[in-house]
């Protein structure tokens, strides 16, 4: 990937998917690198929630016209800018065209990859402002069923184990891993659909006091009722982090490991700091320290083939 997108871009809107990428094996960083930061230019559209909802659609609509078709960005709204207040997304934002730029330089079939992929978040995003379209601290609005769950954390999360698991197998072959690939997809969606739970059940404070409720609660403001359902998919989320540890396990290269297995690291320490029965410890913010994720790095580069799942 180009080092000023990579270092000057990519590294501000994400902590540990840098890290990981740094490790990725040359083949796959360039079009592994472009795939996030497409993926982060929509999740910044879909989540700027000083912009209306109709303008985040027709710029979400937009976007993916343009993924699709490999033109160079259309210049954003003025609310669209206006209403993204974080420096390093805003930066993103207006860096879009260098990001697809680099993305219509590669090869077809790391470009059908990664439309594919793209195409189902953006859809996820798109369900996901039509869905909370009306809603307010006021008028809360969650899922319905533990299908809407599933199916969001998929579109969102688990198709992107699957591109990951894809483009492995087409950039390194069997160097990517001696697994049938058919095999690996398995444990690559459930490990995706994981890392989306952990956003979700950590972001939970945040998400309610904007109306939005993306665990299945027939009344979100009945707390005894959230926290019961937010122990079960926190029940759920443990369990499938574990299909982290055995993906990475089936890969091929030390390097290949570690990138993989440090998201399903941070995710079961993160899960195993949100034991808690209330949302007033929900709010004071969770996050891994910087410190304890450098450690997670060292043990896996350190640690012989399938020790990585070691707690560190």
């Amino acid at each position: 990937m180009d080092t000023g997108l990579e270092t000057g871009v990519l590294k501000g809107v994400s902590r540990s998917f840098y890290l990981s990428l740094r490790l990725l094996p040359k083949p796959m960083r360039r079009p592994a690198g472009i795939a996030y930061l497409l993926a982060r230019i929509s999740d910044t559209i879909a989540d700027s929630a000083e912009v209306p909802a109709g303008e985040r659609l027709c710029c979400l609509e937009n976007f993916s016209k343009q993924v699709t078709d490999g033109e160079g960005i259309r210049p954003w709204s003025a609310a669209m800018i206006e209403g993204t207040p974080d420096p390093r997304e805003k930066l993103l934002l207006e860096r879009a065209g260098e990001v697809i730029k680099v993305f219509v330089s590669l090869s077809a079939e790391q470009k059908e990859l990664i439309r594919e992929v793209i195409g189902i978040i953006i859809s996820g995003q798109r369900l996901d402002l039509k869905r909370f379209g009306e809603a307010g601290a006021s008028n809360p609005i969650s899922l319905a069923n533990d299908a809407e769950l599933e199916d969001y954390t998929w579109r969102v999360a688990g198709c992107v184990g699957e591109f990951w698991t894809k483009l492995g197998y087409l950039t390194l072959g069997r160097k990517f891993s001696l697994q049938p690939e058919r095999e690996l997809l398995k444990h690559a969606v459930d490990y995706g659909k994981s890392l989306q739970l952990v956003n979700i059940l950590r972001d939970l404070p945040e998400d309610l006091a904007n109306g939005r409720c993306y665990l299945p609660v027939a009344d979100p403001t009945d707390e005894k009722l959230l926290m019961g359902e937010f122990l079960k998919w926190r029940k759920i989320a443990l369990g499938r982090v574990e299909a982290g540890f055995s993906y990475s396990a089936d890969l091929e290269s030390r390097r290949l490991r570690t990138a993989s297995i440090l998201p399903a690291m941070i995710a079961k320490e993160t899960l195993e700091c949100m034991d808690v029965a209330d949302l007033k410890s929900l709010r004071k913010r969770i996050k891994v320290p910087r410190h304890r994720v450098y450690s997670m790095v060292f043990s896996a580069l350190t640690s012989p083939k399938g020790m990585e799942m070691k707690r560190t």
